[in-house]
């Protein structure tokens, strides 16, 4: 039997005006509402060990947020229990209830909402929200994301009418699959239309749960956005979607549009991660405006200097304003992220940025001369972390048919691990249609990992197969 997420109306209610007041501010006023909740999120980390030691000394009321170190996430989740400020939550409990697949969308511990992030820098993490959290991270999708149908918004307010599916990884605990299960259980009256279908089923499957589903919302990752819109443009899939959400990787102005000329309808970008779900949504004007009354971001350079606006960093750091039971002060999240000071058009205070976040280009395997397997970056990442346990490593393509699987580039996997990712991602291929395919293991655990567009190593990477049909 589930039991219903936790979930405050009054903390909604307040969020919810919150957030409908930031709108208004103007940019002094956002600042002191910045460093308002900034001081609330510093006095609430002095219930962690961590933080109380890495910010010994320090006068916490008038002290800069770049005065505050840098954290990371290894850092982080080594010293779980002294990173958390309520001792009730330790990390082996959350490992034993984020290992149950049954358990996706239950409270832990009767009051936490919890997801993992997927581990592309080479180091999972696992993250809890609290019921005030969550009721901010709620507000913001509900009041900050564009409303595309307006007209169908009016008569609609609810959704009622709407058949949503999210296509992604559904076998973990991870945010977009938690926030969709939960939603079902928050609302039973939308729970029959609320879908979510893995993206790790054959491509065949894949089509024929969308066909059945026939969503009018369908949100999902930009590759697998434009891999539906290439089966549809070959007759392939037949879906009429009215609104189309991305997120999760870079979407390129040519992603945007293919998809657009194949799809037809209303489409809306955002950017969030496991650290903050909801930090940038898009605008009418197609901008990402950050949610900076409740997230802060720091694009760094290189040598991790501040970077000016309108420069794109190597890296970023995020602070969380909203969640005080593990608290994220100046993280090192890794994306590059360019943070632009001019007004938009729309008229938001709130700043916009541009990110280059977790897009790869998708394998195209398979025999010479024959149809091409499209296999997305985001899945073979899912099946090697999930199936076996394995978050170091690279996948590279040295043919149709052959790729090469590099481990230990950071640290030391066992052989037990390598021989079950293996096994695990062989599998895979099979499933997905790409028989013949080779996979190599890697001679050498030193050998460079060029960087992906996000500025993390790239995890996944192909090479053009001109000899493939699409």
């Amino acid at each position: 039997m589930s039991t219903r997420p936790p979930y405050d109306p009054w903390l909604a209610a307040q969020a919810m005006s919150d957030v409908t007041a930031a709108a208004g501010l103007d940019a002094q006023a956002l600042s002191a509402l910045q460093a308002q909740r900034l001081q609330r999120l510093l006095t609430a980390a002095q219930s962690s060990p961590l933080y109380r030691e890495r910010m010994a000394g320090l006068d916490l009321a008038t002290v800069g947020l770049q005065d505050l170190p840098v954290v990371h996430k290894a850092e982080l989740m080594h010293r779980f229990s002294d990173w958390v400020t309520d001792p009730a939550v330790t990390l082996e409990a959350l490992q034993r209830f984020t290992a149950d697949p049954a358990q996706i969308g239950e409270p832990f511990l009767g009051r936490y909402t919890v997801w993992e992030s997927s581990g592309s820098s080479g180091e999972p993490g696992t993250f809890i929200q609290d019921a005030a959290a969550m009721a901010v991270h709620d507000a913001l999708e509900c009041l900050r994301r564009p409303t595309l149908r307006p007209y169908q918004k009016l008569l609609d307010p609810w959704g009622l009418s709407d058949t949503f599916a999210f296509v992604g990884a559904t076998g973990g605990h991870f945010a977009s699959t938690v926030s969709v299960e939960r939603l079902r259980r928050l609302n039973p009256v939308l729970a029959a239309r609320l879908h979510s279908v893995s993206f790790l089923q054959p491509l065949r499957q894949l089509i024929a749960q969308l066909e059945r589903i026939r969503p009018t919302v369908l949100a999902t990752y930009p590759s697998m956005a434009v891999l539906l819109a290439a089966e549809a443009q070959a007759g392939r899939l037949h879906l009429s979607p009215q609104e189309i959400w991305t997120g999760g990787e870079k979407l390129s102005p040519g992603m945007r549009r293919f998809i657009l000329d194949t799809f037809g309808c209303a489409m809306a970008d955002s950017y969030g991660a496991s650290e903050f779900l909801s930090m940038a949504s898009e605008c009418r004007h197609g901008h990402l405006h950050l949610n900076s009354d409740w997230v802060l971001l720091e694009p760094l350079d290189a040598q991790g200097r501040p970077v000016p606006p309108g420069q794109a960093g190597e890296s970023v750091l995020l602070t969380n304003l909203a969640n005080l039971v593990q608290p994220l002060i100046r993280y090192e999240l890794g994306d590059r992220v360019t943070l632009h000071d001019q007004r938009c058009a729309c008229g938001s205070v709130l700043p916009v940025i541009e990110v280059t976040g977790r897009h790869q280009d998708s394998l195209r395997v398979g025999p010479p001369g024959k149809r091409a397997v499209t296999l997305l970056p985001l899945a073979i990442s899912t099946v090697l972390e999930e199936q076996a346990g394995l978050f170091d490593f690279q996948l590279v393509q040295q043919g149709p048919q052959d790729l090469v699987l590099h481990t230990g580039l950071r640290s030391v996997v066992s052989p037990d691990t390598v021989e079950r990712a293996c096994a695990a991602l062989a599998d895979f291929l099979v499933q997905q249609g790409a028989h013949g395919v080779r996979i190599h293991r890697g001679t050498s655990a030193q050998e460079a990992v060029p960087l992906g567009p996000s500025g993390k190593g790239q995890r996944v990477v192909p090479q053009p197969c001109p000899g493939l049909r699409r």
